[in-house]
């Protein structure tokens, strides 16, 4: 008690003395509770730096950009999708080592989560249909729209086609506007371009840049190539379009190349016009009709013919195509499709998949040095086509420009492939890969139909690469198997730069990788 005695009597001294250093320095301005300071002078700039008539252009300019993206805005929409997945157990329930019923009593909130994610989306139609990325909306319980004026509604999904990558949705809400597609053919390097989108939730946003190429080969498809842009593209945006001056579509953006998994100026988009075909196709067929010719083909650079315009050069013919219908032959140099001058194998795969089925059209060649004229019939693509085409001399996939296939030499055939990764200094020397199985991509919530294989780890000489993001191609080589992935890797050029197509969940992009010096 006396101990209790004198621990309160110290409490109520120490009171005593903090209460009295407070009132000291408060009186005496070591502390203030109100500020006394005389009030600070400060004069506000009354004029601009600089006047309005000497950049009259410069604000003509930004009043016309705020008109343009005031009538583009209200068309683009805000796409967000669920999906419930069941939740592992982390302990054994008492209960069911009684009762093999037992569940029925539990929560059902226990037994699934729901992972929600983000995308774009634009309008297209007065009926309310509405194109986005079908990496967005792939494999998903519920898909909900947000409207430019904050509005949700539901959204049901017509039709989706993964090698393109577009999914069309629809929503049923009279009175919305779409935005017209521009002719995506018309666009040349240089033209600016805005990016509407969602990235990282953040509605409507809107950046700027240009048109930095066009004719990209794209991921896995020869429906289209891709348009190149220096806009700010970034999770979220996809699905989202890309718009020229006069507020058209040119394009759905739809991947990037980064090392950051951010924007760093390189970014992709479908083309208009394949999206146009992608969209009618879908909603007249139920889907993406693909027309083909049906041959394999090189590049031909001007000038090396006695003509001096590009052209396209047949390798092979796969029999039973239109190609072989029109009698061409390997050697071939295809000069005009459909009246319209070929010059690169990206603009022929181009015209083939934007023509109509069963469309009679003629193709101007030159054989043996004579111009020469044949007809044929574009047809659709077989289904098994991809498996069942002719076998080419340089196993080379069909409409794909030639590149260098050849192998290292090896000393012993039956040296495990592991040893050249790890002699290897390229970047994917810093990369371990394990096969991709169906459970495995249930758990990384990776969309169906992705093939490629799992990073297990990677060293910081991968860039940005993480453990569990999937490797579908390199340098737009398909990978489906570890197999796959060890002879490209032990092909690669030391000192070059290399481009991997990933899928991290339902996100896809580029990531560059540089050998370390």
């Amino acid at each position: 008690m006396k101990n209790l005695l004198k621990f309160l009597l110290f409490v109520g001294l120490l009171s005593a003395a903090i209460s009295a250093l407070y009132d000291y320095r408060l009186k005496n301005g070591g502390l203030s509770l109100v500020a006394r300071a005389t009030p600070e002078k400060y004069t506000l700039a009354s004029t601009p730096s600089i006047e309005a008539k000497e950049v009259a252009t410069l604000d003509a300019l930004s009043r016309e950009r705020r008109a343009l993206i005031s009538s583009v805005v209200p068309a683009v929409v805000s796409i967000r999708t669920s999906k419930k997945v069941p939740m592992r157990r982390q302990h054994m329930d008492p209960f069911e080592f009684f009762y093999r019923n037992s569940r029925q009593f539990r929560n059902p909130q226990e037994q699934a989560k729901v992972q929600a994610s983000l995308g774009s989306g634009v309008i297209v139609s007065t009926e309310g249909h509405i194109i986005t990325n079908n990496h967005v909306v792939d494999q998903v319980d519920e898909i909900e729209i947000q409207l430019h004026d904050g509005r949700m509604l539901q959204a049901r999904l017509v039709g989706a086609d993964a090698l393109v990558d577009l999914a069309v949705l629809k929503v049923d809400e009279p009175g919305v506007k779409p935005l017209k597609f521009g002719d995506s053919d018309a666009v040349q390097a240089g033209d600016f371009v805005l990016a509407v989108g969602n990235p990282f939730g953040f509605e409507e946003t809107v950046t700027d840049g240009i048109i930095s190429s066009k004719g990209r080969p794209n991921r896995v498809d020869g429906f289209g190539d891709f348009l190149q842009t220096n806009a700010a593209i970034n999770p979220g945006n996809s699905g989202g379009p890309l718009i020229n001056l006069r507020g058209e579509v040119i394009g759905i953006n739809t991947a990037i190349i980064s090392r950051s998994g951010g924007s760093q100026g390189i970014g992709f988009a479908i083309p208009s016009n394949s999206v146009k075909s992608a969209l009618e196709s879908l909603l007249k067929q139920g889907r993406i009709i693909r027309g083909y010719l049906g041959i394999q083909m090189r590049t031909l650079p001007g000038g090396q013919t006695d003509q001096d315009t590009d052209g396209i050069v047949v390798e092979d013919v796969v029999p039973g195509s239109p190609a072989a219908e029109a009698q061409i032959q390997p050697g071939d140099i295809i000069r005009k499709f459909d009246g319209r001058e070929v010059k690169s194998f990206p603009a022929l795969r181009s015209m083939v998949s934007q023509v109509e089925l069963n469309k009679k059209v003629q193709l101007e060649i030159v054989r043996a040095g004579k111009p020469m004229t044949v007809s044929t019939e574009i047809k659709e693509q077989p289904i098994d086509y991809q498996t069942a085409r002719v076998a080419p001399r340089q196993q080379r996939q069909p409409l794909l420009p030639p590149g260098p296939q050849t192998q290292p030499s090896r000393p012993d055939p039956n040296e495990p492939l592991e040893d050249d990764l790890q002699d290897n200094d390229t970047p994917l020397a810093g990369i371990e890969v394990g096969e991709l199985t169906p459970e495995l991509a249930q758990r990384l919530d990776i969309p169906p139909g992705v093939k490629g294989v799992v990073v297990t780890n990677a060293d910081e000489s991968s860039g940005e690469l993480r453990k569990g993001d999937v490797i579908e191609e390199v340098n737009q080589q398909p990978v489906a198997s570890v197999a796959d992935y060890r002879k490209l890797a032990s092909s690669l050029d030391p000192t070059g730069a290399h481009v991997l197509s990933v899928c991290r969940g339902r996100t896809r992009s580029f990531v560059v990788l540089r050998a370390l010096r």
